[in-house]
């Protein structure tokens, strides 16, 4: 049986939007996808954190590797955390803000910003966390430096960022490699590069070429 991947979407979204990162790594790599839908704005990271479990526990391959996208990611972490008895598989995370979020805390200053942002969001975005990747599997980071997308309507960075995240909210310590890539927040979900990138490293646990002598025959 192949790898299967399960795709954690983000903030207001549903892991629809990811269907071109879906199908690249279907026809590309053979996984197994499996998009894990949750209630962003109504639930809290702990109750996302225990179903996303229990949807990983239900699938039979092997080998699980997560991606998650934006806060996807930080219900990746807290998944691990949780349940650390997991199937082997690597994780990456893609534009997740893993320290704060500034354009979370911009949107906060709104009379209705947090209500928008909802319960799991204000836990895990709003306040500077001391967080380290510990769950004892592989961590590959993404993260874009166009920056085109809405979150530019309410932050002003002053550094290199996607539209929504900075990269420097990107990095977190533990994680096996992190990487920049041309791509705003919503775009590296449709970016061929980015899902080369995903494939490579949930394959090998790098990013880039594959390791000498661990390179797929041609054809």
């Amino acid at each position: 049986m192949n790898a299967a991947v399960v795709y954690v979407h983000g903030l207001w979204l549903s892991g629809h939007e990811a269907f071109m990162l879906r199908r690249r790594l279907e026809k590309e790599r053979g996984y197994e996808w499996h998009a894990f839908g949750y209630a962003s704005t109504l639930q809290t990271m702990a109750e996302i954190a225990d179903a996303l479990s229990q949807t990983i526990g239900a699938i039979a391959a092997p080998t699980v590797h997560l991606v998650g996208h934006s806060l996807g990611g930080l219900a990746i972490l807290r998944c691990l955390e949780r349940h650390p008895q997991q199937p082997p598989g690597r994780v990456v995370f893609l534009g997740t803000p893993c320290l704060a979020s500034r354009s979370a805390n911009a949107l906060a200053r709104f009379r209705f910003g947090r209500a928008m942002l909802g319960q799991a969001a204000t836990e895990e975005l709003l306040y500077a966390h001391e967080r380290a990747w510990r769950p004892g599997r592989e961590l590959g980071i993404i993260a874009g430096n166009q920056s085109f997308s809405l979150g530019r309507l309410v932050t002003d960075f002053d550094e290199a960022n996607d539209g929504t995240v900075a990269v420097s909210e990107t990095r977190l310590p533990g994680a096996t490699a992190h990487i920049v890539l041309p791509v705003s927040h919503s775009g590296m979900l449709l970016s061929a590069r980015v899902a080369h990138e995903v494939g490579q490293f949930l394959e090998f646990g790098r990013f880039g070429a594959a390791p000498a002598g661990d390179a797929p025959p041609p054809g």
